[in-house]
């Protein structure tokens, strides 16, 4: 194989109200915990449900907007890359930690969840008035559309 591909792509709900961060060179940095569930019945047909829970971290304009809008329950799809990093705990031991270095993040969910939004770690963020639910230009077929869609 002449190269090699690290991509992660996750879709699932926050945990907890992202922690945000200033670091000493002002670059700012969020960290969300993103539960992503599989769900299947057994051989007794019980349902049996796993949830994975993943470190994800949001840079510069990605973690501006988690802080602004993503709240505990939110709904995500993220695409970044696998990071393992290392430190020695108190009593000298070295851990790992294996986290997700977001370079994407779509906000889903329906408007009164702040609507669906696409933002990268390479461009500034929206106005709530350019999300893609309201930039198409409409007609007047789509007046009755259902405010409810997540698209």
């Amino acid at each position: 194989m002449a190269g090699s591909v690290n991509k992660v792509i996750l879709v699932g709900n926050l945990g907890a109200d992202p922690e945000v961060r200033t670091l000493t060179s002002g670059t700012k940095v969020a960290r969300i915990r993103i539960a992503t569930s599989e769900t299947y019945k057994n051989r007794e047909g019980e349902r049996i449900t796993n949830t994975e829970w993943h470190s994800v971290n949001l840079w510069r304009g990605l973690a501006d907007v988690a802080e602004r809008f993503l709240k505990k329950g939110s709904s995500v799809y993220v695409e970044g890359k696998l990071r393992t990093r290392s430190y020695d705990d108190k009593e000298g031991v070295t851990k790992y930690v294996t986290e997700i270095e977001a370079d994407q993040m779509t906000m889903l969910g329906g408007r009164n969840d702040g609507g669906s939004s696409d933002y990268n770690s390479n461009e500034a963020p929206r106005q709530q008035s350019e999300s893609p639910s309201t930039a198409a230009p409409q007609d007047a077929s789509s007046d009755n559309m259902d405010d409810d869609l997540p698209f």
